[in-house]
Protein backbone atom coordinates (compact mmCIF):
# COMPACT_ATOMS: atom_id res chain seq x y z
CA UNK A 1 0.00 0.00 0.00
CA UNK A 2 1.99 2.56 -1.52
CA UNK A 3 2.03 6.49 -0.02
CA UNK A 4 2.21 9.23 -2.93
CA UNK A 5 3.80 11.96 -3.72
CA UNK A 6 3.35 14.66 -1.23
CA UNK A 7 4.25 18.84 -0.73
CA UNK A 8 6.04 17.46 2.97
CA UNK A 9 9.49 16.87 2.34
CA UNK A 10 10.47 13.95 4.54
CA UNK A 11 13.17 16.33 6.60
CA UNK A 12 9.95 18.53 7.99
CA UNK A 13 7.50 15.70 8.46
CA UNK A 14 7.25 16.76 12.09
CA UNK A 15 5.86 19.84 11.20
CA UNK A 16 4.10 18.75 8.45
CA UNK A 17 1.86 16.11 11.02
CA UNK A 18 0.80 19.53 13.17
CA UNK A 19 -0.89 20.11 9.14
CA UNK A 20 -2.25 16.58 8.30
CA UNK A 21 -5.74 16.38 10.41
CA UNK A 22 -7.21 16.01 6.88
CA UNK A 23 -4.79 15.96 4.54
CA UNK A 24 -5.69 13.15 2.01
CA UNK A 25 -2.37 11.73 0.00
CA UNK A 26 -3.09 10.22 -3.37
CA UNK A 27 -0.14 7.67 -4.45
CA UNK A 28 0.67 5.90 -7.41
CA UNK A 29 -0.96 2.65 -8.58
CA UNK A 30 -4.53 4.17 -7.22
CA UNK A 31 -4.74 4.25 -3.97
CA UNK A 32 -5.63 6.96 -1.27
CA UNK A 33 -4.16 7.63 2.15
CA UNK A 34 -5.85 9.72 3.83
CA UNK A 35 -4.16 11.27 7.77
CA UNK A 36 -6.91 10.23 10.55
CA UNK A 37 -7.75 10.35 13.85
CA UNK A 38 -7.98 7.19 16.47
CA UNK A 39 -11.73 8.13 17.75
CA UNK A 40 -12.51 7.24 13.79
CA UNK A 41 -11.32 3.41 14.32
CA UNK A 42 -14.61 1.67 14.94
CA UNK A 43 -13.79 -0.53 17.92
CA UNK A 44 -10.23 0.98 18.70
CA UNK A 45 -11.77 2.22 23.07
CA UNK A 46 -12.62 -1.35 23.15
CA UNK A 47 -9.39 -3.22 21.71
CA UNK A 48 -7.36 -5.30 24.16
CA UNK A 49 -4.11 -3.13 23.57
CA UNK A 50 -1.51 -4.46 26.24
CA UNK A 51 -1.10 -7.63 24.29
CA UNK A 52 -0.15 -5.88 21.28
CA UNK A 53 3.09 -4.42 22.69
CA UNK A 54 4.75 -7.71 23.11
CA UNK A 55 3.67 -7.98 19.27
CA UNK A 56 4.87 -5.39 18.11
CA UNK A 57 8.76 -5.54 20.51
CA UNK A 58 9.48 -9.13 18.75
CA UNK A 59 9.16 -7.13 16.13
CA UNK A 60 11.09 -4.48 17.19
CA UNK A 61 14.13 -7.20 17.92
CA UNK A 62 14.37 -8.53 14.15
CA UNK A 63 14.29 -4.26 13.24
CA UNK A 64 17.50 -4.00 15.49
CA UNK A 65 19.53 -6.25 13.44
CA UNK A 66 18.62 -4.62 10.17
CA UNK A 67 20.95 -1.82 9.22
CA UNK A 68 19.12 1.59 9.50
CA UNK A 69 18.44 1.76 5.79
CA UNK A 70 17.36 -1.78 5.37
CA UNK A 71 14.25 -1.40 2.52
CA UNK A 72 10.81 -2.39 4.66
CA UNK A 73 8.32 -1.51 2.08
CA UNK A 74 6.31 1.50 0.83
CA UNK A 75 7.70 4.25 -1.89
CA UNK A 76 10.29 6.26 -0.34
CA UNK A 77 9.39 9.13 -2.38
CA UNK A 78 5.49 8.88 -1.01
CA UNK A 79 5.76 7.09 1.93
CA UNK A 80 5.84 9.51 5.11
CA UNK A 81 7.81 7.46 7.20
CA UNK A 82 8.23 3.68 7.94
CA UNK A 83 10.09 2.90 4.60
CA UNK A 84 12.90 2.00 6.14
CA UNK A 85 14.57 -0.19 9.04
CA UNK A 86 15.44 2.76 11.33
CA UNK A 87 12.19 5.06 10.74
CA UNK A 88 10.97 2.80 13.45
CA UNK A 89 13.67 2.99 16.31
CA UNK A 90 11.68 5.77 18.44
CA UNK A 91 8.91 3.88 18.76
CA UNK A 92 10.74 0.51 18.99
CA UNK A 93 12.74 2.58 22.39
CA UNK A 94 9.52 3.87 23.41
CA UNK A 95 7.75 0.68 23.79
CA UNK A 96 9.80 -1.16 25.80
CA UNK A 97 8.81 1.15 28.61
CA UNK A 98 5.26 0.47 28.65
CA UNK A 99 4.21 -1.67 31.42
CA UNK A 100 3.18 -5.14 30.51
CA UNK A 101 -0.22 -5.72 31.05
CA UNK A 102 -1.33 -2.36 31.20
CA UNK A 103 -3.75 -1.56 28.45
CA UNK A 104 -4.41 1.85 29.23
CA UNK A 105 -0.31 2.54 28.88
CA UNK A 106 -0.30 0.40 25.81
CA UNK A 107 -3.40 2.27 24.45
CA UNK A 108 -1.52 5.23 25.11
CA UNK A 109 1.57 4.61 23.49
CA UNK A 110 -0.06 4.09 19.86
CA UNK A 111 -1.69 6.83 20.26
CA UNK A 112 1.15 9.08 20.91
CA UNK A 113 3.75 6.96 18.59
CA UNK A 114 1.95 6.46 15.61
CA UNK A 115 -0.81 8.32 12.95
CA UNK A 116 -2.80 6.64 11.04
CA UNK A 117 -3.96 6.66 7.31
CA UNK A 118 -6.57 5.31 6.17
CA UNK A 119 -6.23 3.51 2.74
CA UNK A 120 -8.88 3.61 0.06
CA UNK A 121 -8.90 2.64 -3.66
CA UNK A 122 -8.73 5.59 -6.26
CA UNK A 123 -12.33 5.49 -6.63
CA UNK A 124 -13.13 4.94 -2.88
CA UNK A 125 -12.88 1.73 -2.79
CA UNK A 126 -12.20 -0.63 0.61
CA UNK A 127 -10.09 -3.27 1.48
CA UNK A 128 -10.88 -6.67 0.68
CA UNK A 129 -9.90 -9.19 3.01
CA UNK A 130 -9.26 -13.49 2.20
CA UNK A 131 -7.86 -15.43 4.97
CA UNK A 132 -4.94 -18.31 5.30
CA UNK A 133 -3.63 -20.49 7.60
CA UNK A 134 -1.16 -23.38 8.38
CA UNK A 135 -2.79 -27.10 7.13
CA UNK A 136 -1.30 -29.95 8.64
CA UNK A 137 -0.74 -32.83 5.98
CA UNK A 138 0.41 -36.70 5.79
CA UNK A 139 4.25 -36.82 5.01
CA UNK A 140 6.97 -39.57 5.11
CA UNK A 141 10.86 -39.04 4.92
CA UNK A 142 11.23 -42.02 2.26
CA UNK A 143 9.36 -42.61 -0.77
CA UNK A 144 6.99 -45.58 -0.84
CA UNK A 145 3.26 -46.38 -0.65
CA UNK A 146 0.99 -43.57 -1.06
CA UNK A 147 3.70 -41.38 -0.50
CA UNK A 148 4.61 -40.32 -4.30
CA UNK A 149 4.49 -36.33 -4.32
CA UNK A 150 7.67 -34.45 -3.65
CA UNK A 151 8.29 -31.98 -1.39
CA UNK A 152 10.71 -29.62 -3.08
CA UNK A 153 13.70 -27.52 -1.26
CA UNK A 154 14.45 -24.29 -3.79
CA UNK A 155 16.39 -25.38 -6.34
CA UNK A 156 20.03 -24.32 -6.50
CA UNK A 157 20.23 -22.61 -9.59
CA UNK A 158 16.94 -20.27 -8.16
CA UNK A 159 17.54 -16.83 -8.00
CA UNK A 160 15.95 -13.41 -7.22
CA UNK A 161 17.30 -10.55 -9.78
CA UNK A 162 15.96 -6.80 -9.85
CA UNK A 163 14.21 -5.89 -13.22
CA UNK A 164 14.71 -2.33 -14.99
CA UNK A 165 11.48 -0.96 -13.36
CA UNK A 166 12.77 -2.38 -9.51
CA UNK A 167 10.28 -5.00 -9.66
CA UNK A 168 12.29 -8.31 -8.06
CA UNK A 169 11.67 -11.23 -10.13
CA UNK A 170 12.21 -15.21 -9.34
CA UNK A 171 13.37 -17.40 -12.47
CA UNK A 172 16.97 -18.42 -14.09
CA UNK A 173 19.38 -17.95 -16.36
CA UNK A 174 18.80 -19.61 -19.50
CA UNK A 175 22.04 -18.82 -21.64
CA UNK A 176 22.33 -14.85 -20.74
CA UNK A 177 19.14 -14.38 -20.93
CA UNK A 178 16.94 -14.84 -17.05
CA UNK A 179 13.54 -16.40 -17.08
CA UNK A 180 11.24 -17.64 -15.21
CA UNK A 181 11.44 -21.32 -13.42
CA UNK A 182 10.04 -24.38 -14.97
CA UNK A 183 6.12 -24.02 -14.53
CA UNK A 184 3.87 -26.30 -12.17
CA UNK A 185 3.25 -28.72 -15.68
CA UNK A 186 6.79 -28.81 -16.13
CA UNK A 187 7.65 -29.96 -12.22
CA UNK A 188 4.58 -32.37 -12.38
CA UNK A 189 6.29 -34.13 -15.38
CA UNK A 190 9.59 -34.24 -13.68
CA UNK A 191 11.79 -31.84 -14.77
CA UNK A 192 13.15 -30.71 -11.24
CA UNK A 193 14.15 -35.13 -11.09
CA UNK A 194 18.05 -34.84 -9.83
CA UNK A 195 17.92 -30.61 -10.01
CA UNK A 196 16.16 -29.99 -6.55
CA UNK A 197 16.38 -31.34 -3.56
CA UNK A 198 13.60 -33.18 -1.87
CA UNK A 199 12.45 -32.39 1.70
CA UNK A 200 9.83 -35.34 1.86
CA UNK A 201 7.19 -37.09 0.42
CA UNK A 202 3.41 -36.09 0.44
CA UNK A 203 0.55 -38.75 0.54
CA UNK A 204 -1.43 -36.04 -1.66
CA UNK A 205 -0.58 -33.92 -4.68
CA UNK A 206 -3.61 -31.81 -3.33
CA UNK A 207 -2.67 -31.31 -0.18
CA UNK A 208 0.65 -29.99 -2.26
CA UNK A 209 -1.20 -27.60 -3.95
CA UNK A 210 -2.90 -26.27 -0.79
CA UNK A 211 -0.11 -26.13 1.15
CA UNK A 212 1.67 -23.72 -1.87
CA UNK A 213 -0.70 -21.40 -1.87
CA UNK A 214 -0.71 -21.37 2.45
CA UNK A 215 2.83 -20.54 2.31
CA UNK A 216 3.82 -23.16 5.04
CA UNK A 217 2.43 -25.53 7.20
CA UNK A 218 2.92 -28.80 9.01
CA UNK A 219 3.64 -32.37 7.82
CA UNK A 220 2.81 -35.03 9.78
CA UNK A 221 5.36 -38.17 9.70
CA UNK A 222 4.32 -41.52 9.99
CA UNK A 223 5.65 -41.66 13.38
CA UNK A 224 3.11 -39.26 14.79
CA UNK A 225 6.56 -36.16 14.81
CA UNK A 226 5.50 -32.99 13.28
CA UNK A 227 7.89 -31.18 10.76
CA UNK A 228 7.84 -27.62 10.17
CA UNK A 229 7.58 -26.17 6.65
CA UNK A 230 7.91 -22.52 5.12
CA UNK A 231 7.85 -20.57 2.07
CA UNK A 232 11.91 -20.34 0.47
CA UNK A 233 10.87 -19.23 -2.72
CA UNK A 234 8.69 -19.86 -5.98
CA UNK A 235 9.31 -20.34 -10.02
CA UNK A 236 8.39 -16.77 -10.95
CA UNK A 237 5.66 -18.06 -12.99
CA UNK A 238 2.01 -16.26 -12.73
CA UNK A 239 -0.07 -17.11 -9.60
CA UNK A 240 -3.62 -17.60 -11.41
CA UNK A 241 -6.50 -18.31 -8.76
CA UNK A 242 -8.03 -21.77 -9.04
CA UNK A 243 -11.60 -20.45 -8.38
CA UNK A 244 -11.49 -18.32 -11.37
CA UNK A 245 -11.19 -21.24 -13.30
CA UNK A 246 -13.31 -23.69 -11.93
CA UNK A 247 -15.67 -20.63 -12.20
CA UNK A 248 -14.74 -20.00 -15.91
CA UNK A 249 -14.81 -23.48 -16.73
CA UNK A 250 -18.42 -23.70 -15.08
CA UNK A 251 -17.43 -25.87 -12.47
CA UNK A 252 -18.33 -23.84 -9.82
CA UNK A 253 -20.60 -20.78 -9.49
CA UNK A 254 -18.84 -17.04 -8.37
CA UNK A 255 -20.77 -17.03 -5.35
CA UNK A 256 -19.69 -21.09 -4.66
CA UNK A 257 -15.44 -20.53 -4.41
CA UNK A 258 -14.08 -21.15 -1.08
CA UNK A 259 -11.43 -23.14 -0.12
CA UNK A 260 -13.41 -25.91 0.89
CA UNK A 261 -15.39 -25.67 -2.92
CA UNK A 262 -12.17 -25.80 -4.92
CA UNK A 263 -10.91 -28.46 -2.73
CA UNK A 264 -14.03 -30.73 -2.37
CA UNK A 265 -13.77 -30.29 -6.36
CA UNK A 266 -10.61 -31.77 -6.99
CA UNK A 267 -11.38 -34.78 -4.66
CA UNK A 268 -14.28 -35.55 -6.62
CA UNK A 269 -12.73 -35.05 -10.17
CA UNK A 270 -9.32 -37.20 -9.92
CA UNK A 271 -8.91 -37.69 -13.49
CA UNK A 272 -9.44 -33.93 -14.30
CA UNK A 273 -7.74 -32.76 -10.78
CA UNK A 274 -4.24 -32.78 -12.08
CA UNK A 275 -4.30 -30.57 -15.47
CA UNK A 276 -6.52 -27.87 -13.39
CA UNK A 277 -4.13 -27.24 -10.65
CA UNK A 278 -1.63 -27.00 -13.45
CA UNK A 279 -3.59 -23.95 -15.02
CA UNK A 280 -1.99 -22.24 -12.06
CA UNK A 281 1.26 -21.80 -13.56
CA UNK A 282 3.29 -20.74 -9.47
CA UNK A 283 4.72 -22.93 -7.71
CA UNK A 284 6.50 -22.68 -4.05
CA UNK A 285 9.60 -24.40 -2.58
CA UNK A 286 10.37 -25.23 0.88
CA UNK A 287 12.26 -25.43 3.86
CA UNK A 288 12.10 -27.16 7.13
CA UNK A 289 12.06 -24.96 9.75
CA UNK A 290 14.31 -25.04 13.18
CA UNK A 291 10.66 -24.41 15.02
CA UNK A 292 10.11 -27.01 17.98
CA UNK A 293 7.43 -24.95 19.50
CA UNK A 294 4.22 -26.05 18.24
CA UNK A 295 2.41 -23.59 19.50
CA UNK A 296 3.24 -20.46 17.51
CA UNK A 297 2.64 -20.10 13.84
CA UNK A 298 5.54 -20.55 11.40
CA UNK A 299 7.69 -17.05 10.32
CA UNK A 300 6.54 -14.64 7.67
CA UNK A 301 8.24 -12.53 5.57
CA UNK A 302 9.20 -10.50 8.41
CA UNK A 303 11.24 -13.24 9.81
CA UNK A 304 9.41 -13.18 13.35
CA UNK A 305 6.48 -16.17 14.16
CA UNK A 306 2.86 -15.23 13.19
CA UNK A 307 0.36 -14.77 15.99
CA UNK A 308 -3.00 -16.12 15.09
CA UNK A 309 -5.67 -12.94 14.19
CA UNK A 310 -2.81 -10.80 14.71
CA UNK A 311 -0.91 -11.22 11.79
CA UNK A 312 -1.74 -9.77 7.89
CA UNK A 313 -0.24 -10.59 4.68
CA UNK A 314 0.11 -7.66 2.50
CA UNK A 315 1.76 -6.05 -0.52
CA UNK A 316 5.26 -4.84 0.60
CA UNK A 317 5.23 -1.90 -2.55
CA UNK A 318 2.36 0.22 -0.17
CA UNK A 319 2.66 -1.42 2.95
CA UNK A 320 5.88 -1.50 4.81
CA UNK A 321 6.94 -5.20 6.54
CA UNK A 322 6.45 -4.33 10.36
CA UNK A 323 3.10 -1.45 10.41
CA UNK A 324 0.50 -1.92 12.19
CA UNK A 325 -2.32 -2.12 10.44
CA UNK A 326 -6.36 -1.45 11.69
CA UNK A 327 -8.32 -3.79 10.50
CA UNK A 328 -11.92 -3.21 10.24
CA UNK A 329 -14.34 -6.54 8.79
CA UNK A 330 -16.13 -9.26 8.80
CA UNK A 331 -15.42 -13.38 9.53
CA UNK A 332 -17.11 -16.29 9.18
CA UNK A 333 -18.49 -17.28 12.01
CA UNK A 334 -20.71 -21.04 12.86
CA UNK A 335 -23.22 -22.15 10.93
CA UNK A 336 -22.56 -19.57 7.86
CA UNK A 337 -22.90 -16.43 9.73
CA UNK A 338 -21.07 -13.57 9.49
CA UNK A 339 -19.64 -10.94 12.19
CA UNK A 340 -17.72 -7.78 12.90
CA UNK A 341 -14.05 -7.95 13.44
CA UNK A 342 -12.18 -4.80 14.61
CA UNK A 343 -8.24 -5.00 15.18
CA UNK A 344 -4.97 -3.75 15.26
CA UNK A 345 -2.89 -6.63 13.26
CA UNK A 346 0.43 -6.43 11.82
CA UNK A 347 2.05 -6.41 8.63
CA UNK A 348 4.23 -9.52 8.65
CA UNK A 349 4.37 -11.80 5.79
CA UNK A 350 3.43 -11.44 1.87
CA UNK A 351 1.94 -13.31 -0.61
CA UNK A 352 1.87 -14.12 -4.32
CA UNK A 353 -2.12 -13.46 -4.71
CA UNK A 354 -2.12 -10.32 -2.29
CA UNK A 355 -1.67 -7.14 -4.88
CA UNK A 356 -2.61 -3.78 -4.39
CA UNK A 357 -3.13 -1.34 -1.71
CA UNK A 358 -6.38 -2.67 -0.28
CA UNK A 359 -5.65 -6.13 -0.20
CA UNK A 360 -4.81 -7.95 2.97
CA UNK A 361 -5.00 -11.73 3.94
CA UNK A 362 -5.77 -12.52 7.47
CA UNK A 363 -3.53 -15.12 8.90
CA UNK A 364 -5.98 -17.76 11.07
CA UNK A 365 -3.80 -20.18 12.69
CA UNK A 366 -3.99 -23.96 12.16
CA UNK A 367 -6.07 -26.56 13.44
CA UNK A 368 -9.62 -27.56 11.78
CA UNK A 369 -11.33 -24.05 13.05
CA UNK A 370 -8.89 -21.54 11.20
CA UNK A 371 -9.13 -23.87 8.23
CA UNK A 372 -12.97 -23.45 8.16
CA UNK A 373 -12.49 -19.50 9.17
CA UNK A 374 -9.30 -19.41 6.49
CA UNK A 375 -11.18 -20.67 3.95
CA UNK A 376 -15.04 -18.54 4.11
CA UNK A 377 -13.61 -15.96 4.52
CA UNK A 378 -13.82 -13.14 1.71
CA UNK A 379 -15.38 -9.86 2.91
CA UNK A 380 -14.95 -6.09 2.32
CA UNK A 381 -13.37 -3.65 5.03
CA UNK A 382 -11.34 -0.88 5.57
CA UNK A 383 -7.53 -0.85 5.99
CA UNK A 384 -6.03 1.88 8.66
CA UNK A 385 -2.09 1.95 7.91
CA UNK A 386 -0.25 2.92 11.79
CA UNK A 387 2.90 4.60 10.92
CA UNK A 388 5.09 6.08 13.09
CA UNK A 389 6.01 9.91 14.08
CA UNK A 390 9.39 11.37 13.03
CA UNK A 391 9.06 12.86 16.41
CA UNK A 392 6.37 12.40 19.19
CA UNK A 393 7.88 14.21 22.13
CA UNK A 394 5.00 16.70 21.71
CA UNK A 395 1.29 16.22 23.31
CA UNK A 396 -0.23 12.78 22.98
CA UNK A 397 -1.88 12.33 19.92
CA UNK A 398 -5.63 12.06 21.25
CA UNK A 399 -6.75 14.71 18.65
CA UNK A 400 -6.14 14.17 14.79
CA UNK A 401 -2.31 14.48 13.99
Amino acid sequence: MTYSPRTCARGVLAACFALLASCTVAPPGGAVFTATDFSTLTGWTTEQHAPLVPVFLEECRTLAHLPPETYMGGSPAATPIGTHAGDWAAACTAAQSVPMGDDAAAKGFFEHWFTPYQVTGENGTNARFTGYFEPEIRGSLERGGIFQTPLYARPNDLIRAKATNGEMLSGHYVGSQFQPYDSRAQIDAGSLNGRAPVLMWLADPIDLFFLQIQGSGRVRLVDGQIRHVGYDGRNGQPYVPLGRVLVQQGALASDQVSMQSIRAWLVAHPDDARQTMEKNPNYVFFRVLDQQNDARGAPGALGVPLTPSRSLAVDRNFVPLSAPVWVETKVPLAGGQSGAWNHLAFAQDLGAGIKGPTRADLYLGWGPEAERMAGNLHADGQIVVLLPKADASGPSSDAAP
